[in-house]
């Protein structure tokens, strides 16, 4: 009896977990920075990383505990890699004098 009910709790947490992904994909896809993009591309992989957990536990498959490590390492050096090439970006606009009025404004927050 216990176990059908711990069976629907991990189903029902990894339904939940698949509309949360979908909604930060489409945050991903419409975010109006890139600093937006890059936050909910990680927190797809942070997500897709305890669907992956809750699946193994679901299975009762130990491998997939290994698969949930190289996909954190994975998905680490991705977040690094994209913040990299965002300041960069960012240093690149600044230096030709491009930077939008509203990047400016939040420069000049940062600054104070």
């Amino acid at each position: 009896m216990y176990e059908a009910v711990y069976h629907g709790f991990l189903l029902i947490c990894m339904i939940v977990i698949s509309i949360l992904i979908i909604f930060c994909l489409i945050r991903a896809v419409l975010g109006p920075r890139l600093a937006d993009r890059i936050v909910a591309i990680n927190m797809i992989g942070t997500m897709t990383i305890v669907e992956i957990a809750i699946l193994a536990l679901y299975m009762r498959e130990s491998y997939l505990f290994d698969v949930c490590l190289i996909y954190a390492m994975i998905s680490f050096l991705a977040v690094v890699v994209l913040t990299k090439i965002y300041e960069g970006a960012y240093q690149e606009r600044k230096i030709t004098g491009h930077l939008t009025m509203k990047e400016k404004d939040e420069e000049k927050e940062d600054d104070e």
